[in-house]
């Protein structure tokens, strides 16, 4: 079973990679903003933290020891609820100098505040255990009491809710600052760098489409405009060069009859060749005026193909001549189509062997691409010109589309000045489609597609 992958697969797998890359950046961010906001305001928050921690303890030694002239350790520890060990040294605990660093600077931190409060100062040993805390040393007149105190670091606590908003804040703040950077303001640089170098010396090399979707869009319409310049100029040089190639020929053989009529008076077969220069002038400039009229703006016309088609095939001297055409109404510049089908028609009269045989088709690009799926009514047409003869061959075709290019040199002589298939190539590009090389069992053809024109005054339904 053949399996095909949807054209907007690519596009959403890049877009959602794109989306999970910006992500990543903002959740770094805003980890590292919540890291630094905890070193920042730790050590205030640790010293606000043993200060009260120091009030607290202090006045729970003054009044243990004033409880421990009635009361046991232990029943001081049932009614006051405070951890309470007897004994010389507390149970799992070592000497300060032997517990970790932070927790021996906040030892240090707690016992200088209980010095400071109660006038002498306690003996601190570390506990070695989960949390960390520490011991500290009761007066007892009888026994050694200790009281257990945590000393938890303000880094292990949850986050502050204000720090936790601002390092949110900060990372999607970095990773907006970022998309707007490298999605829009790097790539709007480098395009504004290649528009500079339009119409300098050199054309400027396609933009790479990158970016958010609207810079890409932006992007592929300057290619677009970039490559519809690059080739206008190239077309306008070889216009230019072909004109002046061509009509030197015909120019050439009727100076000469000139000349000689003004010797002797021309013979009728003079006569008929020095019109056959003049119909071959009349239509060089004919084919070079209708090459350049191609890209001007005529507006756009919904009508009937079938009638506009039967008219530009009624023009074609050639009896044999058969018409298939399906009634389509689409929207479309009718003087430059007429001209692209009498043009497909004339090559094949000329260069082809009867019968001809002229199709109009609905076409639709969906349904062209293998395996795509047809949605709606096809919106485009598809017009065929068959004749009998071997065609153009496959490796000569797109040598054929190209303007002034002849495949066969003996054609120059009679006017033909190799704008046919230019011309109707321009017209399909410019309604969307374009020209396309047909063989069948009986013949060859040439099929020009093309899409039906969008109407300015809003969205219409066309129906075949």
């Amino acid at each position: 079973m053949a399996t095909f992958s949807s054209p907007m697969v690519g596009p959403v797998r890049t877009e959602l990679r794109r989306l999970l890359g910006y992500g990543a950046v903002a959740a770094g961010l805003t980890a590292s903003t919540l890291l630094l906001m905890q070193l920042l305001v730790g050590s205030r928050l640790e010293q606000a933290q043993i200060e009260q921690l120091g009030s607290e303890l202090a006045s729970s030694l003054v009044l243990g020891e004033v409880a421990l002239e009635r009361f046991s350790p232990a029943a001081l520890a049932r009614i006051s609820g405070l951890p309470l060990a007897v004994g010389a040294v507390p149970a799992a605990s070592v000497p300060l100098e032997h517990a970790a660093p932070p927790l021996r600077r906040r030892a240090d931190r707690l016992q200088r505040q209980l010095c400071r409060r109660l006038g002498a100062c306690p003996a601190l040993r570390a506990a070695a255990q989960d949390p960390p805390g520490v011991w500290v040393e009761m007066a007892s007149p009888l026994e050694t009491i200790w009281v257990w105190a945590p000393l938890p670091s303000p880094l292990q606590r949850p986050p502050d809710p204000l720090a936790l908003g601002l390092g949110f804040g900060v990372g999607g703040l970095g990773a907006c600052l970022l998309s707007l950077s490298l999605e829009v303001q790097r790539p709007l640089r480098r395009l504004e760098e290649a528009l500079a170098a339009v119409g300098l010396e050199a054309w400027p090399a396609p933009v790479p489409a990158r970016g958010s979707r609207a810079v890409r869009q932006l992007t592929q319409r300057f290619n677009t405009m970039l490559e519809r310049l690059e080739r206008a100029e190239q077309e306008r040089t070889t216009m230019v060069a072909g004109l002046a190639h061509d009509l030197r020929s015909p120019l050439t053989r009727l100076r000469l009859r000139l000349e000689i009529a003004a010797s002797r008076p021309m013979s009728p077969r003079e006569l008929d060749r020095a019109t056959g220069d003049i119909a071959a002038l009349e239509r060089i400039t004919s084919q070079f005026l209708a090459f350049a009229a191609v890209g001007q703006e005529e507006p756009a016309l919904e009508l009937p193909l079938e009638a506009l088609l039967a008219e530009a095939a009624a023009q074609i001297d050639s009896l044999s001549l058969d018409l298939d055409l399906v009634p389509l109404r689409r929207r479309v510049r009718p003087i430059a189509l007429a001209r692209a089908v009498a043009n497909l028609l004339d090559n094949a009269s000329s260069h082809g062997r009867p019968p001809l045989r002229l199709v109009l088709r609905p076409w639709s690009p969906a349904a062209a691409a293998p395996g795509g799926p047809v949605q709606g009514p096809a919106e485009g047409f598809e017009i065929q010109v068959w004749d009998h003869g071997p065609g153009i061959a496959a490796q000569q075709w797109q040598t054929a589309l190209q303007p002034f290019q002849r495949l066969d040199a003996a054609r120059s002589g009679q006017g033909h000045c190799g704008l046919g298939l230019a011309i109707a190539e321009r017209v399909a590009r410019d309604h969307g489609g374009g020209l396309e090389r047909l063989v069948g069992a009986a013949g060859s053809g040439v099929a020009l597609r093309g899409l039906s024109l969008p109407d300015p005054a809003g969205p219409g339904h066309i129906q075949s």
